[in-house]
């Protein structure tokens, strides 16, 4: 199983998913229950990230990017995810965001912010969702008014990662008409005057949700070889042999498929938007599924802090919800299904 996440890799793939793998287990790991219990936004091991070109993976390397595909980022994130997830979910958004002011943005934009976001140095945090629309994106109400030679930018944004801890914030917002073709990106640097922040909110953190299935059927194997329950390790029972073979099984399969919509993503496919939005409902799904049916294994323990299968069921949850829920990538399935017909 584990040598399936290297299958088909090149070896220049192969030796960035080793460096990835390596530093979420001894960089991540160790420390994940307590950032969790403390909330702590580790500043310093992302900057340790960075400096192994983490930190604008798919960003253009003459601003200080690594200048890597879609596919080896997804390659990356599997690996750092299986040390925290939650952290690893962070810098996937910090990549978004400089991703999108890299290939967005004038020549000064990308070579002001650009460098500092790729050592992160500086942090950046990506602003769509607001108090009253969520999954629909287009109705946000925050607005951006021309005055002169700048924008008076007025609105509130919600569920923000990083928020408050980070130094350049990506906003959507409103510049134009109704819906969608009226929304326009702004750069808003940290410090700006009338930029505040609410409390934070008790969220239960978010995850990369491949990384945390990868750990979970690690975790769920180790366990059934040592667990003894009626003179026999678990491993002795068929059930649960063939229930972590379904979980190895939809693990692979939503690897597969996730690479598959990188590498449309990359390559600026027609069906880019719909592997992609597969990709997001089923990897999503089977990969919560996988970690409920870890912490199912190890019955009570699973449930106790002190076992990290708990965090993972907790961290991967949200990935059903945030980036689009899965009910609305249902949506756009059948929608280009329906136009193909």
């Amino acid at each position: 199983l584990l040598h399936a996440a290297s299958a088909g890799l090149t070896d220049e793939q192969k030796e960035f998913q080793k460096v990835a793998f390596d530093f979420a287990a001894n960089e991540m790991a160790p420390h994940r229950a307590e950032w969790d219990e403390k909330e702590i936004f580790p500043v310093e091991t992302m900057r340790r990230a960075a400096q192994l070109g983490f930190g604008g993976i798919y960003v253009q390397p003459d601003v200080g990017g690594s200048g890597l595909s879609r596919l080896d980022t997804s390659i990356i994130f599997e690996a750092l995810s299986t040390g925290c997830t939650s952290t690893t979910a962070y810098m996937s958004i910090h990549n978004m965001c400089a991703w999108m002011i890299d290939t967005f943005g004038s020549a000064e934009q990308r070579h002001k912010f650009c460098p500092e976001l790729c050592t992160m140095d500086k942090f950046a945090s990506y602003c769509l969702t607001e108090p009253g629309s969520g999954s629909d994106a287009a109705s946000l109400l925050t607005s951006a008014k021309l005055m002169g030679d700048h924008y008076i930018l007025n609105g509130s944004k919600a569920f923000i990662s990083g928020g408050g801890d980070t130094d350049v914030y990506v906003v959507m917002c409103r510049t134009g008409g109704k819906g969608a073709k009226g929304i326009s990106c702004l750069v808003v640097e940290k410090g700006t005057p009338g930029l505040g922040f609410g409390k934070k909110e008790k969220k239960v953190r978010s995850s990369c949700s491949l990384g945390a299935a990868h750990a979970c059927v690690e975790l769920a194997r180790d366990h059934l070889t040592v667990r003894k329950q009626f003179g026999e390790t678990l491993s002795s029972n068929q059930f649960l042999q063939f229930r972590l073979a379904e979980m190895a099984t939809r693990l692979v399969a939503s690897r597969l498929l996730v690479r598959q919509a990188a590498v449309a993503l990359q390559e600026d496919r027609d069906d880019a938007v719909s592997l992609c939005s597969m990709a997001k409902l089923f990897a999503t799904d089977e990969c919560f599924t996988i970690c409920n049916q870890a912490l199912q294994m190890f019955g009570g323990y699973g449930y106790l802090k002190d076992y990290p299968v708990q965090q993972f069921v907790r961290d991967i949850r949200v990935h059903q919800i945030l980036e689009g829920t899965n009910e609305v990538m249902r949506m756009i399935i059948s929608r280009n299904l329906l136009m193909d017909s």
